[in-house]
């Protein structure tokens, strides 16, 4: 499960909410740059943001400040926050934006949604934010009739694969997340699911990991220190890891080349190994015929940036996508795969 710990910018300025009532705008920062770059810190890959007035304008308002924190922090950024068209969503998306949220065009303008799957796929997520089930919309300011389940079924036949999924009724509280709630919709829908509202603190990190869910976004808890992010981000990938290595010992890794999907090589990686390409960032296997660990690239200088690592359903193989210097294959190939039958 991914932390991401989150950035809602209104008026320039880093805020929080409660329970999403622009009334109750708080500062809980000086600078989305430097917050960003705290985090990354403290371990984070991902931040969560969101232009608070462009929710409420439906359009982008505070975009140079988005722009900012993808050049500057090394974070990858997921954004959200009145992006109504595909001029906007490929204006960001082309200027470094990772993933674009895409909140009340998903109930008002489900053509958009499926265009814009179509086009960027993965970079493409909804948020689906609840108020006693029924989904919310403009800036949280609106309620509609919709039940968040059925839009959520909705979205996913639409080609969405990923659900943010708020229940305004805990956001900015530091009540706990909707437990019940994000269990209901993990098990009706098969895209990823990142919590959002009520996470206080680490017992909220486990519990959510519990639901096997894809991601967990912290806002408030980290802002007022209920929550240590970095601890977060470390119980996080340890209970990832742990689950990898409950069948074996050893595991498969897939190793592709990011941005063009070139399988590289095939290698295999123990519990320690894991551990530190997740802390390195550059990869680690575990030698069978040697008995020993080896960092790829250690004596070639042909080393793997890890991009990023997925595990498959059953959590007993690793998909890591990385930026290859020089050939991958100890034969001076690029990739391993080069024997046809």
């Amino acid at each position: 499960m991914i932390i991401l710990p989150a950035i809602d910018i209104k008026d320039g300025n880093c805020v929080r909410l409660f329970k999403g009532d622009f009334s109750t705008v708080e500062t809980v920062a000086e600078n989305p740059v430097k917050t960003a770059k705290q985090f990354a810190d403290c371990g984070a890959k991902w931040i969560h943001m969101v232009d608070l007035d462009g929710a409420k304008d439906a359009k982008p308002r505070n975009a140079s400040v988005f722009l900012d924190v993808v050049k500057y922090s090394g974070l990858k950024v997921e954004l959200g926050g009145g992006i109504r068209s595909m001029e906007t969503i490929e204006y960001y998306l082309e200027n470094g934006i990772s993933r674009i949220i895409l909140g009340s065009a998903a109930l008002s303008d489900p053509q958009l949604v499926r265009l814009a799957c179509k086009t960027y796929g993965d970079k493409i997520a909804v948020g689906i934010d609840s108020k006693n089930r029924k989904v919310a919309v403009n800036g949280w300011l609106d309620t509609s009739r919709m039940d968040f389940i059925e839009l959520a079924k909705r979205v996913e036949q639409e080609g969405v694969g990923c659900i943010i999924c708020t229940d305004i009724s805990k956001d900015g509280t530091l009540s706990g997340p909707n437990l019940a709630q994000l269990e209901e919709l993990n098990n009706a829908v098969s895209c990823n699911i990142i919590a959002s509202g009520g996470i206080t603190n680490i017992d909220d990190i486990k519990n959510l990991s519990d639901l096997s869910l894809y991601g967990a976004i912290c806002g408030k808890s980290v802002y007022k220190g209920t929550l240590d992010l970095a601890e977060a981000i470390k119980l996080s990938n340890n209970l990832m890891i742990d689950k990898c290595f409950n069948k074996s010992e050893l595991i498969p890794a897939v190793i592709k080349q990011s941005g063009t999907d070139e399988v590289l090589m095939l290698a295999y990686m123990n519990c320690e190994s894991l551990r530190l390409t997740i802390e390195t960032g550059y990869t680690w296997f575990f030698s069978r015929s040697r008995n020993k660990l080896w960092n790829k690239g250690e004596t070639s200088g042909n080393k793997q940036k890890v991009v990023s690592i997925k595990a498959d359903c059953d959590f007993d193989t690793l998909l890591i996508d990385v930026e290859q210097t020089g050939p991958a294959c100890h034969t001076g190939r690029h990739n391993c795969f080069f024997n046809d039958f």
